[in-house]
């Protein structure tokens, strides 16, 4: 039988796969990767539910698209969605939410820790999605980057920004 806590935690990972799906709906196109809302509740999994949680958190959602729920961006489902110019971005989230877990559990819960986890997060998140991007559209690195992450910094920057207050109201209520 499964104790409280890790019903509890099971819970809050659905929830977070469900915030997560609702990011995917506020995209603003801006050409083959969209700007969405799925990174700052994917940021929340980290630093709330830590790695492991987060980790579940991420794979539920990933799992519910890949069945074919259109879960992400632009209301699209499917395990083709991985395939495409997308898809290292969304497997990206995957090892970003373990990293911003594992920072989060061994540092001092502070909001310069929380950030630069957050960072490194970000910088898995535009590794995988770039370089993925790169292989499936044929585009030179230069072009890949400036198309796959420059003009995402600025909002990566608010979702962190706006992270920080929200996990410090949330911390006493998700607890591990």
């Amino acid at each position: 039988m499964k104790s409280t806590s890790q019903i509890r935690m099971m819970a809050y990972a659905s929830l977070f796969a469900a915030l997560i799906a609702a990011g995917a709906f506020l995209a603003i196109p801006i050409g083959v990767v969209p700007i969405v809302l799925q990174n700052l509740f994917v940021f929340l999994a980290g630093l709330l539910l830590g790695k492991r949680w987060g980790l579940w958190s991420v794979a539920i959602y990933l799992l519910t698209g890949a069945v074919g729920l259109p879960v992400f961006a632009g209301g699209a489902g499917g395990i083709a969605r991985f395939a495409g110019p997308t898809g290292g971005y969304l497997l990206g989230y995957l090892p970003a939410v373990w990293l911003i877990g594992w920072i989060s559990e061994n540092t001092r819960k502070t909001p310069s820790f929380q950030v630069a986890a957050m960072i490194a997060g970000s910088l898995v998140v535009y590794a995988c999605g770039v370089s993925w991007l790169k292989t499936v559209t044929h585009m030179s690195w230069h072009k890949a980057i400036v198309a796959g992450c420059y003009p995402f910094i600025p909002g990566d920057a608010l979702k962190i920004a706006a992270a920080i207050p929200i996990a410090r109201a949330l911390k006493g209520i998700v607890r591990k």
